[in-house]
């Protein structure tokens, strides 16, 4: 059974440090998988929670991308997805405010979402923060408490 959450952990989680190896950009360069690029991150925040920093592109379409922080419950296999960075690919509908819209957005764990029945992150809003994959992934990286080793944020990309 997925773990839930209430909005007041979701903020926790998102706003627990999250320390960055000094090596972080070298181990999210994206490699070919099939059709798309990909790459993976575990990391520890500084209270202990795991969390997985998962990044994807599509090999053809450069703006179908998703970013994708989750946390790994213990007791639990699933992750939880907490934000997702998606790239202007498709349309997003967030069911429960029926609100339809392309472009650039950043999904969220909810806790109304969760007790709907819907995944977790299925709420969306749109964004002119990022038009690409590098500028995506310093969003969420500012945006969810990343430690960045020192001056690496501006060699992002």
């Amino acid at each position: 059974m997925p773990a839930k959450y209430s909005d007041s952990e979701i903020a926790q989680m998102i706003e627990e440090r999250k320390p960055l190896p000094d090596n972080y950009r070298s181990r999210v360069q994206l490699r070919n998988k099939r059709g798309h690029k990909e790459r993976e991150l575990d990391l520890a925040g500084e209270n202990g929670t795991q969390y997985r920093l998962i990044l994807r592109q599509n090999g053809f379409n450069t703006l179908d991308f998703s970013i994708i922080l989750t946390a790994n419950p213990p007791d639990s296999s699933q992750l939880f997805r907490l934000r997702r960075y998606n790239g202007k690919s498709h349309e997003h509908t967030n069911q429960i405010e029926r609100d339809t819209f392309y472009g650039f957005h950043i999904h969220q764990a909810t806790e109304r979402y969760q007790e709907s029945g819907m995944r977790e992150d299925a709420f969306a809003e749109t964004t002119d923060r990022y038009a690409d994959f590098h500028a995506a992934l310093r969003c969420m990286l500012e945006d969810c408490g990343f430690d960045i080793p020192d001056g690496q944020l501006d060699l992002l990309t």
